[in-house]
């Protein structure tokens, strides 16, 4: 078994940073080769919506030679892929009883241009030195200047904790980077949510629950998700979040209600973080 993620290089440094965020949808295939370089097999897979892939095989083939890498955007088509990144060399993680497990550093898939507010290059073309023939004029002190503006907080990094509320506002809805309002609640949250709220619920449908704490459960879900891709600092990362939702709903009624008021607590910034959302640019 294959397994990684494919991400976003926003600013196409080439490395993950705080600015990247994982792709749905990306076809990721995996060439192996032999020792003169001839492709002896190939796969293809697509990221699922938190942008991990899983590739399984039969038998025990030999993957020490394989290479994945970024294809294409399949269906999920983005603006983020223009331009696919280097291909990583598939590492064995774990060995047993004739099963394997490899793993694959991220991989990178880039916009056809980097995002205005990403950082510019730290090692700039230095001016060439020319040797003054002269003495040098006088030199005139300037008076000084007034100081420049704060820099505006890096996106994702600033801590914002927003209620579902926030979310459902049109003047927010910018904000939904990496999730889709109409994306079926049974896709993110697994075939339990499914059997709970039915195959057809929408994310921006489980955001109106109220009166019930299976409902109430699935709205906090829903905003500590949107939280968690909003922001690097939010309490609970996406994967947790549904982790967390789903060991709710194996269990009883106190531990729905227990794990709601946790979202619902984290959601409201447990009284020391905002909500830092900006009105959207029409």
């Amino acid at each position: 078994m294959v397994s990684g993620a494919v991400f976003c290089d926003q600013c196409k440094d080439g490395q993950r940073s705080l600015f990247d965020y994982p792709l749905s949808g990306m076809k990721v295939t995996i060439t192996c080769a032999d020792g003169t370089g001839q492709v002896t097999m190939s796969r293809e897979e697509t990221t699922n919506v938190f942008g991990n892939y899983v590739m399984r095989f039969d038998g025990t083939p030999d993957l020490s030679n394989c290479n994945a890498q970024v294809s294409g955007s399949g269906e999920g088509s983005n603006d983020c892929g223009a331009t696919a990144g280097p291909a990583q060399k598939l590492r064995l993680m774990f060995r047993m009883f004739g099963m394997e497990i490899y793993g694959v550093d991220s991989l990178l898939s880039e916009p056809s241009q980097p995002m205005s507010f990403c950082p510019r290059s730290s090692n700039p073309v230095p001016a060439p030195i020319i040797t003054p023939t002269r003495p040098p004029p006088p030199t005139f002190r300037l008076p000084p200047l007034p100081p420049l503006p704060p820099m505006p907080p890096l996106p994702f990094s600033e801590a914002s904790a927003c209620s579902h509320q926030y979310w459902t506002m049109p003047e927010y809805k910018c904000y939904w980077r990496v999730l889709n309002p109409e994306t079926k609640v049974s896709l993110i949250f697994g075939p339990l949510a499914a059997r709970r709220y039915g195959s057809d619920m929408t994310l921006w449908e489980s955001l109106q629950g109220r009166g019930d704490p299976y409902k109430t459960l699935l709205r906090e879900a829903t905003t500590a998700l949107l939280n968690s891709y909003n922001t690097l600092q939010f309490p609970y990362n996406s994967i947790g979040v549904v982790t967390r939702t789903n060991w709710a709903l194996m269990g009883s009624t106190r531990g729905v209600l227990i794990t709601a008021l946790r979202f619902i607590r984290a959601n409201s910034g447990s009284g020391r973080v905002t909500c830092k959302l900006t009105p959207c640019k029409t």
